[in-house]
């Protein structure tokens, strides 16, 4: 047994535990708190098990969906979370998830290591039907959030429909079929006032 190999396993594992207190601008479901990145990490995965039947191409490879789905945000942990609708914040945020990946991911044996960082690097140039799936469902998750607390994120940060529908439209690249489900949603938050025009 490589018990040096299983020390850099288990540093990894134990290092990750802090993706708990990374917290995003969504709220649980129910309202009660805003969730973090592991919570939505989480759910993307399930996501990813019940809805790969509507991505665009019958030839997905939904494990790899899953493993990029719940590594995604990982680099977080260093570099925070980035409100997708801050533009400021928008600016360096590549720059400081590179650093992070860095830092997080050669905590592992290098094999491992290589392998985490392909496939956020995958999710982050969003080329591979996996890539574009997984993208789909990160951006379809806080839509769902907002949905159901009522446009809650939404109105706190004054955001409109136009922002909306320009940055989840890639859905489609991933999923037509979610993106027509997306379009229902988001014209149903505007006649329920969750979402102004």
């Amino acid at each position: 047994m490589d018990f040096e190999r299983m020390k850099k396993q288990i540093e990894f594992i134990e290092g990750i535990d802090e993706i708990k207190h990374v917290f995003r601008k969504t709220l649980l479901m129910d309202g009660s708190r805003h969730e973090n990145d592991a919570e939505h990490s989480w759910h993307l995965g399930v996501m990813a098990l019940l809805l790969s039947e509507y991505a665009n191409t019958g030839e997905l490879d939904v494990l790899r969906v899953v493993k990029m789905v719940l590594v995604h945000d990982i680099v977080e942990i260093d570099a925070g979370d980035t409100f997708c609708y801050d533009e400021k914040g928008a600016l360096d945020k590549r720059e400081r998830e590179e650093k992070a990946a860095d830092r997080i991911f050669n905590i592992l044996p290098a094999d491992q290591a290589r392998e985490i960082r392909d496939l956020w690097e995958e999710f982050e140039e969003c080329e591979t039907p996996e890539a574009r799936f997984a993208a789909s469902l990160d951006r379809l998750q806080p839509l769902l959030h907002n949905y159901k607390t009522c446009g809650a994120s939404w109105k706190k940060h004054g955001i409109t429909k136009d922002r909306v529908m320009e940055r989840n439209c890639h859905i489609e690249k991933g999923s037509k079929q979610l993106w027509a489900f997306v379009e229902r949603l988001i014209e149903d938050s505007v006649k329920k006032g969750y979402l102004s025009e």
